[in-house]
């Protein structure tokens, strides 16, 4: 083990050593793209002089300044703002010098005697290629060789800046003392400097190459490099990230190699090891399909041993994940998505959430995956939809599958209405008739058996009908009425048998037996509602400043259901519970024998009730206020603000129920105060009073009985549950920041493909609101709050969850941000993420820190922001991993 540690020790100075070799790999050498400056404001002479060496190209040039001539007119001098177009060569400069015999061409700036500063830099630009910016120049006119000194030009996202290049007439360009940098800057933060090199078309073979930062030359070099300029993607290597971790020892991370295979799909293999033993292998591909589909699939296994030496607790974890995406207009009328993200059910936790210590991923109690299709079929009556889909459930290690599930739905149709009619329908053309069918196979196990025998016998496969009839039609102007009734039948291929066995003292138990075979069950129900709408509306107000006026509308329905008894054993579907001396068990609060479903716990077990008649009622209130505008300064403006809206309360009444006719009372509603505040809340109000009572003579203390609390005197029904949550940002500029950030990578990602970036982004900011770093907002503190209270038979509890997060600059470069939350049961603030932002202008500078908890930790990273070199980093990273144990 110790030989293992020394030798990653010595891997890693190697790599720190040759990182810049990979940085520059997929850098390119060419006079590029700068804005062409516009240095004719006054053109004091124009004038076309033939080239001898070259009759069909003309030399046309300009100054603000003064143009003058040497005697014998051989040479041109341009002053103040000069200008020379040969050609496809565009050269503007403070000084031009035209020698026509030899066919030179000199520009150059000049000193500003105030400033002190060298202005007037050469611009030029030749060819297809953009403009660049120099120190001095020669141009050969008739060769049309050309030295530089000082060049400053830019090519996709890296700067090339002082030095000498030297450009041949076979456009093969020699560099010496050049720098390479993402900085922008005409001196350079940082970069590589290239001592000698030779660029082509295709390639750039250089000499000595090392890195200077802040014109400090370091030791990182290397003696010479061969760097491919193809157009496409290019396989290589990955450097890997050295580091320590307090549990794992020194570690390698994400060594490994890319593999450019084509423009619609790449690969990339890595692997992590670590002095401990423990180690991890990634494998990453992304595709796309330009205006088809794009996706990508990642596979992660990890061999973890967490802990101290001898006392290592060794896990072996995996996670699969797909994402795939198809083009709306792909293939118009069908769509095909994939979302996949299975795992074993302690990955997260064991690599730290795959070392981003994100606290909501690592807390993950579930997991959920899914590969749709869908497609629309004759013309857009039917729509045909299928899904595979799986649910894990980390605590429980349990997981349910569905392998595939499928609907079919047709449209409603008026099956005795003409396409020709004319006037008004017929009662019975407003007849309407639906049809759907679901079919399912569904697993439900644990994961260790999934795939054995015993996992596999738990398949549970089934279809189920629907066919609604209804009809509607306005009653006196106000009153929408609708009738009609729903038939359903539902087909499993299992069912079940329940083995009863009786005791001396009353009681029983049973056994179920899973039978093979076709079981079918039907049931049917009639209703029918009225709905209308009640406007309220007050005097306007004259004494409570720009409050005009409060509004009120209800929207109440009442509905009415009648369904037949479908439990009686002799419909097939229930039977009977009979124990094992063949006698029947009765229920002491019937009199009647026990019943169960035979397909019950299946696929499709159905909806098969007693005998009911049921009056619903829903009421629905919405309360808003008539506001005078502000910002009107007609007097005529007015505004709404909603003080409640869908305030709803819901409850039936069954009047063929033995007892307890009335349902609870169920109630929710929202409240949207202003942009930044909303309010929702739900609850549940129960009309039965609780009294004390006896069981076989026992004291039972709170028992729910048939009365209701109007008749013990009392005005209120009891509130068995009530909850509200509400989320508050102080900063709505940083809020609508973030989305347009996250709107916009959305948009790339959906027009381009994912990549593995993106991908991280955006789950970074689904987790954490705090993922883009906008050093634009100044500050942004938002919390998000929820207050749950239940009270069961008399048993109350009260749950209360906080969590804030925000961030505010320190100064115009340094950002700091954090999120935690406080966990009031017990009364200490949830586990917090710290982070410290610096930027540095071409390089970024975090720190990340989790000052307690199981994952406490921190890490500092020192990154170049530009793509082009993501990799030229140095990281700092310490973590306690074993602290969960």
């Amino acid at each position: 083990m110790k030989l293992l540690s020394n030798s990653i020790l010595l891997i890693s100075v190697i790599l720190l050593t040759f990182y810049v070799g990979k940085a520059n790999a997929y850098s390119g050498f060419s006079l590029q793209q700068l804005v062409q400056q516009d240095t004719s404001k006054k053109d004091t002479t124009k004038i076309k002089v033939k080239n001898n060496s070259d009759l069909d190209k003309k030399i046309e040039y300009k100054a603000t300044d003064s143009v003058r001539f040497s005697k014998d007119k051989s040479i041109i001098y341009m002053y103040g703002n000069a200008r020379v177009i040969y050609g496809d060569f565009e050269l503007d400069a403070d000084y031009i010098r035209y020698d026509q015999k030899n066919n030179i061409i000199y520009a150059s700036g000049k000193t500003d005697p105030k400033t002190k500063r060298y202005v007037g830099r050469p611009i030029f630009k030749s060819g297809t290629e953009g403009s660049a910016v120099a120190d001095s120049l020669y141009y050969n006119s008739a060769t049309t060789r050309a030295k530089v000194y000082g060049v400053y030009s830019e090519q996709e996202g890296g700067f090339f800046s002082g030095g000498q290049s030297k450009k041949q007439v076979d456009n093969e360009l020699h560099i010496k003392n050049m720098m390479y940098s993402t900085c922008n800057l005409p001196h350079p933060h940082f970069g590589l400097m290239i001592s000698k090199g030779i660029a082509t078309e295709k390639q750039i073979i250089t000499g000595p190459v090392y890195m200077q930062i802040e014109d400090v030359p370091t030791p990182f070099a290397l003696p010479f490099a061969f760097f491919p300029k193809t157009n496409k993607r290019t396989s290589g290597i990955i450097l890997p990230t050295p580091g320590e971790d307090a549990s794992r020892g020194f570690f390698l991370q994400n060594a490994g190699y890319y593999l450019g295979l084509n423009d619609y799909w790449d690969a990339k293999l890595m692997g992590t090891i670590y002095t401990n033993g423990s180690y991890e292998a990634t494998l990453s591909s992304n595709y796309i399909k330009r205006y088809k589909f794009n996706g990508n699939i990642n596979l992660n296994y990890a061999n973890t041993k967490n802990g101290i030496q001898g006392q290592e607790n060794i896990g072996k974890n995996f996670r699969i994940g797909w994402s795939h995406s198809q083009n709306p207009n792909a293939s118009p009328g069908s769509t095909f998505t994939a979302s996949v993200n299975v795992s074993s059910s302690t990955y997260y936790q064991a690599t730290a959430a795959n070392t981003t210590y994100d606290q909501r991923a690592i807390a993950t109690n579930t997991s959920t995956s899914s590969i749709a299709y869908s497609k629309v079929l004759a013309g857009g009556l039917f729509n045909f939809s299928t899904a595979l889909s799986a649910q894990q459930t980390f605590s429980t290690r349990q997981i349910y599958l569905q392998l595939p599930q499928f609907n079919l739905n047709m449209s409603t149709i008026s099956p005795f209405d003409s396409k020709n009619r004319s006037g008004e329908q017929k009662w019975y053309q407003k007849i309407t008739v639906g049809y759907s069918l679901q079919g399912n196979n569904t697993i439900s196990t644990a994961d260790s058996v999934l795939f054995k025998p015993e996992g596999l016998r738990r398949l549970q496969t089934g279809f189920s009908h629907s066919i609604p009839i209804g009809m509607n039609f306005t009653l006196l102007k106000y009153l929408t009425f609708s009738m009609g009734g729903t038939y359903n039948e539902v087909w499993n291929f299992q069912s079940i048998n329940k083995r009863f066995t009786t005791f001396t003292d009353g009681t029983y138990t049973s056994r179920i037996d899973t039978l093979s075979g076709f079981k079918r069950g039907g049931s049917y129900n009639l209703s029918t509602s009225m709905s209308t709408k009640v406007y309220g509306k007050t005097r306007e107000f004259k004494n409570l400043g720009n409050i005009q006026q409060l509004r009120h509308v209800m929207t109440p329905s009442v509905s009415f259901s009648y369904s037949p008894d479908f439990t009686d054993p002799s419909k097939g579907i229930f039977k009977e519970a009979i124990d094992q001396n063949g006698k029947f068990i009765i229920n002491p609060s019937t009199g009647r024998p026990v019943t169960y479903s035979s397909l019950e716990g299946m696929a499709y077990p159905g909806s098969f009730s007693t005998e009911q008649a049921s009056i619903g009622f829903i009421l629905d209130n919405t309360t808003e206020l008539k506001v005078r505008s502000p910002k009107d300064t007609t007097g005529t403006g007015f505004r709404k603000i909603p003080i409640i809206q869908g305030l709803s309360f819901s409850g039936s009444y069954n009047l063929l129920a033995p007892s307890k006719k009335l349902t609870p009372i169920s109630f929710s509603g929202r409240s949207q105060f202003t942009d930044k505040l909303g309010i929702n809340y739900n609850g549940t109000l129960n009309p039965y009073v609780l009294r004390d009572s006896t069981n076989n003579g026992a004291f039972v203390q709170n028992v729910e009985i048939d009365r209701y609390f109007w008749q013990d005197g009392k005005y209120f029904p009891r509130l068995t549950n009530f909850g509200f949550s509400f989320d508050y940002g102080f900063n709505a500029a940083a809020v609508k920041k973030k989305n347009e950030n996250y709107d916009a990578l959305k948009g790339q990602v959906e027009k381009q493909g994912m990549t593995p970036l993106q991908s991280e982004q955006l789950n970074a900011i689904n987790r954490d609101p705090n993922a883009f770093v906008d050093f634009n907002i100044p500050w942004n503190f938002a919390f998000q709050y929820r207050f749950d209270y239940t009270n069961n038979l008399g048993v109350s509890t009260i749950t209360n969850t906080l969590n804030f997060n925000g961030d505010f600059n320190l100064t115009p470069k340094w950002k700091f941000t954090f999120n935690s939350g406080y966990d009031f049961k017990n009364q200490g603030l949830t586990p917090m993420n710290i982070a410290i932002y610096r930027d540095l202008h071409c390089w970024d500078m975090s720190v990340n820190w989790i000052p307690y908890g199981a994952y406490k930790s921190y890490s500092v990273t020192i990154k170049v922001k530009s793509s082009i070199l993501q990799d030229l980093k140095l990281s700092k990273r310490q973590g306690f991993y074993n602290t969960y144990q």
